[in-house]
């Protein structure tokens, strides 16, 4: 498996790489077969592709028969005219080097930057371009894709998923949801599974009703999670690790079921948009999700209650342009007619400000229930 290291010296700052393949191949000898079939590859003959490696013709052709041997495949192919050709298998090595390569390279890259902003912790750290990670929301999607002046890249995750991205510093800021049912206390049980207080700061954003989407009408007369079961209707559920399927396995609990009493527990998708397109396109009877989402596909709505959603900010960044522009556009009259627009949907910044931890907590107490 490739195994990664990240060098300490800026600038610039790096994502190395090798690949270790085992079967008596040191991981010296299974990164310079990669470059040799790579060189091969591009050049067809073993002394051009020794060259190109930095390496001579024998030294080139000895690693190819060791690492034939160890890995029992063969790796290249001699064709008479047609001089050293890769096998099949080799080919196969190649295409999977590029993908890992491309796939460590967009997953660390962020890595690198927050490395670089802890190194340089007497500069003001100004990103250029405020990386988020976010519970998926309908408001919020749409507000992103038609900002202005402040380049935003978000990727949607799991409220879970995003915390904890933003506490190994992949992002800058995190998008996550509560149920409104939760004390103060509760919420910093909660969030102290991935954030250390000191490290961050927040800011309530707003609330959003949630409940069971049906089809229109609600033939089936739903009230509760309950009646789903009790009457057999297929479900399509959100994935593992969102805020919303924490939402669905309190409900559950609350109504004494099991996931095997409701058919479909185990269809998860990643958004409230695709909760909704399930329904209304018969793939499924029911889901859980937002009001928004329900009205957006004439769907059925049963109200079964509400949360908080909010953003976390490193705090090393809190007082950036870029963050205190978001923060504007988050309380200005463009974002508030938004949710004004969306059914279910009630802006609640606190302050105007982003919060320190205990204010935080403390005003989740004082929020409506």
């Amino acid at each position: 498996m490739p195994t990664i290291a990240t060098s300490y010296n800026p600038p610039p700052l790096s994502i190395r790489w090798s690949w270790d393949l085992g079967l008596g191949l040191s991981t010296a000898e299974s990164t310079a077969l990669l470059g040799l079939l790579a060189a091969l590859r591009e050049h067809g003959t073993l002394g051009q592709a020794a060259t190109a490696a930095n390496t001579s013709y024998r030294a080139a052709w000895g690693l190819l028969r060791k690492c034939e041997q160890a890995l029992a495949k063969p790796l290249v192919i001699k064709a008479p005219g047609k001089g050293t050709q890769l096998s099949e298998f080799a080919e196969q090595l190649l295409q999977l080097d590029g993908v890992a390569r491309s796939t460590l390279q967009e997953i660390h890259a962020p890595w690198g930057q927050r490395l670089q902003e802890l190194l340089s912790p007497s500069e003001a750290v100004e990103p250029e371009r405020l990386r988020i990670a976010a519970s998926h929301d309908l408001a919020l999607a749409d507000w992103i894709e038609n900002g202005r002046h402040i380049t935003v890249d978000i990727f949607w995750r799991g409220s879970e998923e995003a915390l904890l991205a933003l506490a190994r510093g992949e992002c800058d800021a995190a998008g996550f949801h509560l149920p409104t049912t939760l004390s103060g206390e509760q919420a910093a049980t909660w969030l102290g599974r991935w954030l250390k207080p000191r490290q961050f700061v927040f800011f309530p954003i707003m609330r959003r009703q949630h409940g069971i989407l049906t089809a229109a009408g609600n033939p089936f007369g739903i009230q509760s999670l309950a009646d789903v079961a009790r009457l057999g209707l297929r479900m399509v559920n959100r994935q593992r690790g969102s805020g919303t399927r924490g939402m669905i396995d309190q409900l559950m609990a609350a109504n004494g079921l099991n996931t095997r009493d409701i058919p479909g527990y185990a269809h998860e998708e990643f958004t409230h948009d695709a909760v909704a397109s399930a329904i209304a396109s018969g793939q499924a009877d029911v889901g859980f999700g937002i009001q928004a989402a329900a009205a957006r596909y004439d769907l059925g709505f049963v109200p079964l209650g509400q949360d908080q959603y909010c953003l976390a900010v490193r705090s090393s960044i809190a007082h950036s342009s870029a963050v205190r522009q978001l923060i504007r556009r988050f309380l200005g009259n463009t974002f508030h007619e938004r949710l004004a627009a969306l059914p279910g949907y009630v802006a609640t910044s606190v302050a105007g400000e982003l919060l320190p931890w205990e204010q935080f907590t403390a005003a989740l107490n004082d929020q409506p229930r």
